[in-house]
C-alpha cells in the first residue's frame, strides 16, 4: 500500500462517515469542516493503531532520532540541549505508548467533537512536532555525515546515504514512506492543523458531553492496556515486520540480493570543485570524461550515484548475518540446516560488569641443567624447576547478570530445548551487543550447552521484540516465534509445530 492509496482509503471512510452523521444531525453540519474533521481524526486512529500493535518498534525508532538529535545539539549553539536526549532515550518506551494513544485519542476527540478547541491545538502542536521529525529526517541527506546540520554553506545535494534516520515510523512497519513523501504528507496535514484554530467552533458534536467524556476515558485506558501487551505480555497481535512467521528467510535474502545486484547505475552527480555546482552526467559520458579529460577528477567531486530501483524493494532480511564466536558468518548454514532449530534470540543482554583484581599465586620456574652418562659420552640436559612462588594481581570482568534475564533461560527456555533434542530438534542462542568473554560467562552461569552465535542488536530487535524470545526456524523458513511469557509446552510443540512428529501419539 502506497500513502495515496491509504489517503483514497481514510477519505472514503470520512466521506462515508460525514454522511452518516449528516443524516444524524439532519444536515445541521458544515459538510466541509466534518469531512475534514472525520478525515484528519480517521488518519490519526489508523496511524496510531499500526504502531499500537508494535510499540517497541516505534521506541527504537525514538531512540534513534534522540541520538541524531544530541549528535546535532553537540556541534551547535543547542550544545546546552545535549544532555536532554541521553535522560529521553532511557524513557523510550514511555515516551513511545504515549506518543502513540495520544495520536489515537486524539483522531476520537476529533471524529466525535470533544473539547473542540484543546483538540484544534493539540492537533496543531503534535503536526508541528511531527513535522520537525519528518523534516529533520528529510533534510539531513543534504548534510554530509562529517558536517552539522546548521552549518548551512556546507549542505551538498540530497544524498539519502546522508540520513540520519532512514524513516520517520509514521505507519510503523505497515507503511514505510520515504523521507521526502513524510515531510510532504506533515506539510499537507499543516493545512487541517491551521484550519481547525479558525473554524473549531463549527466542528460537529456526537453524543452527549458525558458520553463524549466516558469514550475519550475509555479509549485512553484501553488504549494503553493494547500498547503495553504487545509487548510486555507477548509479540505484536499483528506482524508488519519482515521477519514475519511462515517467511523464508534464505529465499528472501536470495531474492533481495539477486534484485540489488541487478540494480544498475543511470547516472552520477557531480559537484564542480571550483564554484560548487552541482551536475548530473550519464553513466557511460562519466566513465568517458576519464579518458577525454586528463583534469576530470581534479576539477570534479562525485557526490552520489543514481541507480535503477531494484525489483524487490530492500529490507532488514538484507541484513541477515549471523556470526560464529571466531567472527565468521554462518548465515548459510543455518539457513540451510534441514533440523528444526530452537534459537534463543536476545536483543540486549542483561547484565552489569566492572572490572576487579584478584590476587593469584604463580609458580616460579629456573632453568637448570643434568648431566647424564650415555655410552661413554655425556648428555646434557635442560629442563624447567619449580624455585618458589610468587602473588600477582590480575585483572578480570566481573559480570552480574540481571536474575530475572537468568531465570528465564534456566527455568523456561532451556528446559523446554532438552525436552526436544532426543527429537532430532537442535538449539542455539543469538545475543546481540555481548563479546565472546561475556557469552562464555553466560554459559556457565545458566548452564547452556547449545551452539551460540552474535548478531546485530538492531537486526535481532527487528527479528523479535521480546527479550529474551523464542524463535523456530527450519531451513531457512521461520516456523513461530514466542514471546517468553508464552512459550508452548513441549507437547504442544511436538503436535503443533514439529510436523515429523504430529502423528504420534503425544
Amino acid at each position: 500500500m502506497t500513502i495515496v492509496t491509504l489517503f483514497i482509503y481514510i477519505g472514503i471512510a470520512a466521506f462515508i462517515l460525514t454522511g452518516l452523521i449528516a443524516w444524524m444531525k439532519q444536515n445541521q453540519i458544515n459538510l466541509v469542516d466534518s469531512f475534514i474533521q472525520n478525515f484528519a481524526g480517521s488518519l490519526f486512529i489508523f496511524s496510531g493503531f499500526v504502531k499500537a500493535v508494535d510499540p517497541l518498534g516505534t521506541a527504537y525508532k525514538m531512540e534513534q532520532y534522540f541520538t541524531a538529535f544530541q549528535d546535532t545539539c553537540k556541534g551547535s549553539f543547542l550544545k546546552f540541549l545535549a544532555p536532554i536526549f541521553p535522560v529521553l532515550s532511557n524513557f523510550k518506551v514511555s515516551f513511545s505508548v504515549f506518543m502513540i494513544v495520544l495520536e489515537i485519542v486524539l483522531g476520537i476527540m476529533l471524529i466525535i467533537g470533544y473539547q473542540r478547541r484543546i483538540s484544534a491545538w493539540m492537533f496543531l502542536i503534535i503536526m508541528i512536532f511531527f513535522t520537525i521529525l519528518t523534516g529533520f529526517t528529510f533534510l539531513t541527506g543534504y548534510v554530509p555525515t562529517d558536517t552539522n546540520f546548521f552549518e548551512f554553506s556546507k549542505w551538498t545535494a540530497f544524498n539519502k546515504d546522508q540520513m540520519r534516520v532512514t524513516d520517520c515510523g509514521c505507519f510503523g512497519d505497515f507503511i514505510k514512506l520515504v523521507p521526502k513523501v513524510s515531510f510532504l504528507k506533515d506539510l499537507i496535514l499543516m493545512v487541517p492543523a491551521i484550519w481547525f484554530l479558525f473554524r473549531w467552533r463549527k466542528l460537529h458534536e456526537l453524543f452527549s458531553p458525558t458520553v463524549r467524556t466516558s469514550l475519550t476515558l475509555i479509549s485512553t485506558m484501553g488504549f494503553l492496556l493494547f500498547s503495553w501487551s504487545n509487548f510486555i505480555w507477548n509479540e505484536p497481535v499483528w506482524d508488519f515486520r519482515p521477519f514475519k512467521i511462515g517467511v523464508n528467510i534464505k529465499t528472501k535474502l536470495e531474492e533481495e540480493q539477486k534484485a540489488m545486484a541487478e540494480v544498475e547505475i543511470k547516472a552520477y552527480r557531480l559537484r564542480n570543485k571550483q564554484d560548487n555546482k552541482v551536475i548530473e552526467i550519464p553513466y557511460k559520458a562519466y566513465l568517458d570524461s576519464f579518458k577525454l579529460n586528463s583534469n576530470f577528477k581534479a576539477s570534479w567531486e562525485t557526490l552520489d550515484q543514481i541507480k535503477t530501483e531494484p525489483k524487490i524493494p530492500r529490507t532488514k532480511i538484507s541484513d541477515f548475518d549471523i556470526l560464529g564466536m571466531d567472527g565468521q558468518s554462518v548465515t548459510e548454514s543455518l539457513l540451510s540446516d534441514p533440523h528444526y532449530n530452537l534459537i534463543i534470540l536476545s536483543p540486549k543482554v542483561k547484565y552489569q560488569v566492572k572490572l576487579v583484581e584478584e590476587e593469584r599465586i604463580d609458580t616460579i620456574y629456573k632453568m637448570d641443567t643434568a648431566v647424564f652418562k650415555l655410552k661413554n659420552k655425556d648428555s646434557v640436559i635442560i629442563k624447567r624447576v619449580a624455585s618458589g612462588t610468587e602473588k600477582k594481581l590480575v585483572k578480570r570482568n566481573q559480570y552480574d547478570w540481571d536474575p530475572d534475564f537468568v531465570s528465564i533461560l534456566k527455568t523456561k527456555m532451556l528446559p523446554l530445548i532438552d525436552s526436544v533434542k532426543a527429537e532430532n530438534v537442535i538449539g542455539s542462542a543469538v545475543f546481540g551487543g555481548l563479546t565472546e568473554e561475556g557469552i562464555n560467562h553466560l554459559k556457565i552461569t545458566t548452564g547452556m550447552s547449545v551452539v551460540c552465535y552474535e548478531a546485530d542488536d538492531l537486526l535481532l530487535k527487528t527479528i523479535m521484540r521480546s527479550n529474551p524470545g523464542l524463535l523456530l526456524l527450519k531451513e531457512g523458513k521461520i516456523i513461530h516465534k514466542w514471546h517468553y511469557k508464552h512459550l508452548p509446552g513441549a507437547n504442544e510443540l511436538r503436535t503443533k509445530f514439529l510436523n515429523e512428529f504430529a502423528n504420534k501419539i503425544y
